[in-house]
């Protein structure tokens, strides 16, 4: 099968394909917790984050099932990881588990993986949800929290990647 070549002056990810054609590769955001994953994925130019769901936790094996199939469905060439260092810079016990979990991606799945610093996402997310309102009870919030981190971090990613800084 041949595939197409998107070309555009300009665009960070101008010479990425999908298999089979259909433009340049979307980038998928994770907001990794001990208990639940937020997902995003950027558009399919690469300009915008949107939720995708969020993964409760179980076996690494069986979270990177269900990862390999939203990489496939998306046809997602990167991914970025949210790391969340102490407000120092330092390296927290939280970000040693982002760091391997990237890791992990990295050998499952051949992908570019990216270390987004994603320092005070959670509680970005809090401040949008709260301006949002509602957004349901204690466990449903906490769902849709992870995934406005992941779109918060990816967000942040793809601006950052639009102003040559990545």
């Amino acid at each position: 099968m041949q595939e197409e070549q998107f070309q555009n002056e300009g665009d960070p990810d101008a010479g990425q394909t999908l298999p089979g054609g259909g433009g340049p590769a979307r980038v998928m955001g994770f907001d990794v917790g001990d208990r639940r994953i937020g997902v995003a994925v950027s558009d399919p130019l690469g300009y915008s984050a949107q939720p995708v769901l969020t993964i409760h936790r179980g076996r690494l094996r069986d979270d990177l099932k269900s990862i390999g199939r939203l990489l496939r469905r998306h046809g997602v060439q990167e991914a970025v990881v949210g790391n969340p260092l102490y407000m120092s810079g330092d390296v927290s016990p939280q970000a040693l588990k982002a760091q391997a979990f990237a890791d992990a991606l990295r050998a499952e799945f051949g992908v570019t993986v990216h270390l987004w610093d994603e320092r005070l996402t959670t509680t970005q997310a809090h401040r949008h949800l709260d301006e949002a309102g509602g957004h349901g009870g204690r466990q449903e919030r906490k769902g849709i929290i992870d995934q406005v981190a992941a779109v918060l971090s990816l967000q942040s990613f793809l601006d950052a990647r639009s102003r040559g800084g990545v």
